[in-house]
Formats: C-alpha cells, sequence, structure tokens
C-alpha cells in the first residue's frame, strides 16, 4: 500500500507532460535525442552536397575559362538578392525559437509566417532565373545553346559550348536540390506554424522549434556557399 502514492504520482506527471513520448524518462533526454537525430541527418546531408562542391570544384580548375564565361550569363543581383532573402529568414528562426521559449506565441506565429513567406520570395526569384534560362536555352540537353560567347579576359576566344553544358549541368543540380530542400523547409514551418497556432509548444517543450530552425539554417548555409561559387567566378572582370 506504501507504493500507491508514488505509482499516482508516477501517472499524473505522464498526464501533466503529453509531449514526453513514453520510450523517454525525461523531456531532456527527449531533446538530446532530437538534436542528435538532426545533426546526424545534417552530417550525411553534409556529405551529400560535399560531393558535389567537389565535382564543381574540379571542373572549375580543368574548365576554368568556360566557367567564367558561364556565370557572367547569370544575374548576380538576383543571387545576392536571394542571399539577403536568406538571412532574413534565419533571423526570422532564430526569433521563432526565442519566442518559443519565451511563451510569446504571437510573436513565434509572426516569426513563422514570416520565414514562410521568405522561403516563397527565395523560390519565386529562383523560378525567375530558371525562367531566363530555359529562354536563353542555357538548360542542358538537346536544345542547349551557348555559341560565341566570348571568355573574360580573353579577346577573340569563345566558350566551348560542351565544357558550358556542364557548369550549367552543375547549376541546375545544386540550386535545383537546394530549391527541393527549401520546398520541404517550407512544408516543415508550415506544420510547426499551425502546431504553433494551437499554442501546442511552450517554455517547457519547443523542440521542434528548434529542430526546425537547425534544418532551415543549414539550407541557408548551402546557399551561402553556392552563391559565390555559381555566381561571382569571374564578376571583376
Amino acid at each position: 500500500m506504501a507504493d500507491s502514492p508514488i505509482a499516482v504520482q508516477g501517472t499524473s506527471h505522464q498526464v501533466h507532460n503529453p509531449a514526453l513520448l513514453h520510450h523517454f524518462a525525461q523531456p531532456e533526454q527527449q531533446r538530446n535525442a532530437a538534436s542528435l537525430g538532426m545533426w546526424w541527418f545534417l552530417a550525411t546531408e553534409v556529405m551529400f552536397f560535399g560531393g558535389l562542391f567537389c565535382s564543381y570544384l574540379v571542373y572549375r580548375l580543368l574548365y576554368y575559362p568556360e566557367f567564367a564565361a558561364c556565370a557572367k550569363t547569370l544575374d548576380w543581383r538576383l543571387g545576392a538578392t536571394n542571399t539577403a532573402v536568406l538571412i532574413c529568414s534565419s533571423l526570422t528562426v532564430v526569433l521563432a525559437v526565442w519566442a518559443a521559449s519565451m511563451a510569446r506565441r504571437t510573436l513565434l506565429v509572426v516569426c513563422l509566417i514570416a520565414t514562410i513567406i521568405l522561403g516563397f520570395v527565395f523560390l519565386g526569384i529562383k523560378g525567375k532565373e530558371y525562367h531566363d534560362k530555359f529562354v536563353e536555352h542555357h538548360v542542358p540537353g538537346p536544345t542547349f545553346s551557348f555559341e560565341k560567347v566570348p571568355i573574360p579576359g580573353h579577346p577573340g576566344e569563345y566558350a566551348n559550348p560542351q565544357r558550358a553544358q556542364i557548369y550549367f549541368a552543375l547549376y541546375f543540380i545544386m540550386t535545383g536540390l537546394h530549391a527541393i530542400h527549401m520546398i520541404i523547409g517550407i512544408g516543415i514551418f508550415t506544420y510547426l506554424l499551425i502546431m504553433a497556432w494551437k499554442s501546442r509548444y511552450t517554455p517547457k517543450y519547443y523542440t521542434p522549434i528548434e529542430i526546425g530552425g537547425l534544418y532551415w539554417h543549414f539550407v541557408d548555409i548551402i546557399w551561402i556557399y553556392l552563391f559565390p561559387l555559381l555566381y561571382l567566378i569571374d564578376l571583376h572582370k
């Protein structure tokens, strides 16, 4: 009979913490497990994008004149605008995590909405760039055209279309995969927004906001590397 109060107390503790899954002893343990899982996932993503970056750098060393000529066809202003958009979105994510930790539900919802909007702005600008490349026939394939494009710093010399096609293949693969990650991120933050609207997050439980923020920051960092590699190869000439 002496064990009854303890059992009742344990039961009430589980009811009082509905966010705590049954296979975790404490909320902190659950939070650490979620963070570790996300960091392991991001490590695999680093290896994934790292292979693409290495491929790009190898071909850039081999065919630098053509890569510089291809970069000239990109609008670096649009790329810079998208960089600023993602930096602002990282700020709204940080503010969302802070708002959740301080029980500022309204601010949390506003920051999540702002992050989603900035994500769509990024995709809209990227879509405009893709449209321009299709119009200019710079999409690798049967319709690809890159004739008589001068090589920066080499008067009278023109880019090799076959080598130029490698650049644009890498451009569409890397930016396309990044855009897919952005779309996934928007989906994640839409779910977080719905849960935040329902007041599911408290100062004692806002792990999903933190985990979603880690993913979003990673996607932003990938773009920080893509922008100079793809857009600013030969900007000074």
